[in-house]
């Protein structure tokens, strides 16, 4: 029944119902967070569905999970009864067959509560489902896809490489052909979900003559012979989940796990990246909004001189500020979702969002300490926690500088 609740209007009637949500203003919040372009009903439902379980169960768990560095594991069990865990894979293969606007805005909400869960939904979704449903064969997608998009398995994706973060053709794992099986060498780092994950994404370059264009896809089970993950790295911020080394030494897989095509590889990793950028820009968005809720909250409770804090000019432009960055990344974030929804070329508005939203968490999540002074040094409140949450989502798919890359040379093509 509640999975019933997030099942939106399918891809074909999404540009429809894009130009009818751009046509009205309206507010669909409380507590401020208002929607400047209009929901759908079923989208202020999911937003809805998404913001009660952020407040009962996210949200009160996520300092301890930070804490112990441990795996939201009954959290993320509830995102998959609710059909999270595969919310734009096509109901065909156990998905929810929801659009990316969904997304975006389930991304926000879930990462409100728990920036930890919202990367774990974020890496499953973008970085695994999405390529396995858009390149895979229908035998690939019965086996790796469905039992991924019920949330029943955890997927990942390896294309950074210990030498080679942003450089992503210039891949050093090597895979080759031998009778009837891929040999794969190679390590890949700073894997999301590495230690939960029963398959993963894998990039190797097949022909290394061809530079980007000898990289491949692969399929690979976390159980084949030959791969193991390195140590959990010990990390900043987002503590709840694993991040790790995945390491393949003559690792050997079935010929018929290569993903797409021979010599696909970049192109899949590069749109498979522009999904996620939508995803990581929801999480900036709900980082960004749990620290503005933070600090307001808090700038109304604390008197200074008589009256709260919130009477005086200095914080009320800092909670302007906030606001207003808030809600411009979250219009570009929508906009790039309702682009790739038309099927439009959506790369630009993709870098576009995700640099926003990222710049205005970190922005947002330094503006909140400031306004709490000392009690958001200290982990008695959650502002700090957001601080160091904020961080990584200007470095993870993609740097801010490689966004601005992108936009520019999506921009200067325009002129041409």
């Amino acid at each position: 029944m509640l999975r019933s609740l997030i099942r939106l209007p399918s891809a074909a009637n999404t540009a429809a119902a894009a130009a009818a949500a751009a046509s009205a203003v309206t507010s669909v919040s409380r507590r401020g967070m208002s929607a400047v372009v209009a929901l759908s009903e079923d989208h202020q439902m999911l937003r809805q569905m998404c913001r009660d379980l952020a407040d009962k169960e996210l949200a009160p768990n996520a300092a301890k999970h930070d804490k112990d560095h441990s795996f939201p594991k009954a959290q993320v069990e509830h995102l998959a009864k609710l059909g999270l865990m595969g919310i734009t894979t096509s109901t065909d293969y156990g998905g929810s067959g929801n659009d990316y606007l969904a997304y975006a805005i389930a991304m926000e909400e879930i990462s409100r509560g728990d920036a930890s869960v919202g990367v774990i939904m974020s890496a499953h979704n973008s970085l695994y489902c999405a390529p396995v449903g858009k390149f895979a064969t229908h035998e690939q997608k019965k086996l790796w896809l469905t039992p991924f998009a019920s949330g029943e398995q955890i997927g990942c994706f390896g294309l950074s490489e210990p030498g080679n973060g942003s450089d992503a053709g210039a891949a050093s794992t090597t895979a080759k052909l031998v009778g009837d099986e891929w040999v794969l060498n190679g390590t890949k780092a700073w894997i999301t979900n590495a230690y939960e994950a029963s398959a993963a994404i894998v990039f190797a370059t097949t022909d290394r003559s061809l530079k980007h264009r000898g990289i491949s896809a692969f399929i690979v089970p976390t159980n084949a012979p030959g791969f193991s993950l390195g140590r959990k790295e010990d990390k900043l911020g987002i503590r709840g989940s694993s991040t790790a080394q995945l390491i393949m030494e003559d690792c050997r897989i079935p010929k018929n796990m290569l993903l797409g095509k021979e010599g696909e590889g970049f192109k899949i990793a590069m749109m498979t990246l522009d999904g996620g950028r939508i995803g990581i820009a929801g999480q900036g968005l709900g980082i960004a909004q749990a620290s503005l809720d933070c600090a307001v909250k808090y700038a109304r409770d604390r008197k200074a001189f008589g009256k709260p804090i919130c009477d005086l000019q200095a914080i009320q432009f800092k909670i302007a500020d906030m606001n207003l960055k808030l809600h411009s990344a979250r219009l570009l974030t929508w906009a790039a979702a309702q682009k790739a929804d038309s099927h439009l070329d959506f790369t630009e508005f993709a870098a576009m969002a995700k640099l926003a939203a990222s710049e205005t968490a970190t922005f947002n999540a330094h503006q909140a300490i400031q306004i709490l002074g000392g009690m958001g040094y200290v982990s008695d409140m959650p502002a700090e926690r957001h601080y160091r949450d904020a961080r990584i989502t200007e470095i993870y798919e993609g740097t801010s500088e490689v966004q601005r890359l992108v936009i520019a040379g999506k921009v200067i093509k325009s002129y041409a």
